[in-house]
């Protein structure tokens, strides 16, 4: 049962406020692309990995990975939109893939131990899965600047990648909805009937965004 990642690295990076996309920022020396790949280069159950890179970056992306990377290792430009861009790095995948794990390059940290965790789902039958954690603040619903309920958050929870699917699972959901956008890729799949289970996921698997996010990866990074 092979296993491909796709990691998805094409955003902009406009909040972050660097002048550059966001997979290409330094983090400790490194790009924050370097240390995702780097997260899923060394785990011991990965096989292949795609990295869908900025457009007008993908070719030096590949300079530098291919030939470096200890995986069998693709580059792909994104495409206008996030979905578009999975889509994309779907298509490079090798035929032979079992399982196909999806991650946000601009989650540079996320431990072994998660991956390992949605593989382990995968392979005890689940067609998706994603990583997640609980709701630790209040949620409110609001309409025009005014609370208009209370949310119970037991019901609610935080999702994270890698997400993790059958291959031809995903693909099937992703060629059945060929206009969808979504924000994550289980989105698509529960679009198509396709039922997710959830595991563990790992505070240190958040997704930079702002400063204030690269700061704390700088102070996590410094300690790896």
């Amino acid at each position: 049962m092979s296993v491909a990642a796709v990691l998805v690295a094409a955003g902009t990076g406009e909040r972050l406020g660097r002048g550059l996309p966001k997979a290409l920022v330094n983090l400790c020396g490194r790009s924050i692309l370097d240390w995702s790949v780097a997260a899923f280069a060394n785990h011991p159950e990965l096989d292949e990995l795609v990295v869908v890179a900025p457009p007008a970056s993908a070719e030096a992306v590949a300079a530098t990975l291919i030939g470096n990377c200890p995986l069998p290792c693709a580059v792909v430009p994104g495409g206008a939109s996030r979905s578009e861009s999975v889509r994309r790095g779907l298509a490079a995948l090798p035929r032979g893939a079992e399982f196909v794990l999806v991650h946000d390059a601009a989650r540079p940290l996320v431990p072994a131990q998660v991956i390992s965790n949605v593989l382990a789902a995968l392979r005890s039958g689940a067609d998706a899965v994603v990583p997640v954690l609980p709701m630790v603040d209040t949620v409110k619903r609001v309409s025009e600047q005014q609370v208009t309920a209370t949310v119970d958050r037991a019901e609610l929870c935080r999702v994270q990648t890698p997400q993790g699917f059958r291959l031809a699972t995903l693909q099937a959901a992703y060629d059945a909805a060929p206009e969808l956008i979504a924000t994550d890729d289980a989105g698509v799949a529960e679009a198509h009937g396709v039922t997710v289970s959830t595991v563990p996921g790992d505070e240190a698997a958040f997704k930079i965004t702002t400063p204030h996010d690269l700061r704390l990866a700088e102070l996590l990074a410094a300690d790896r």
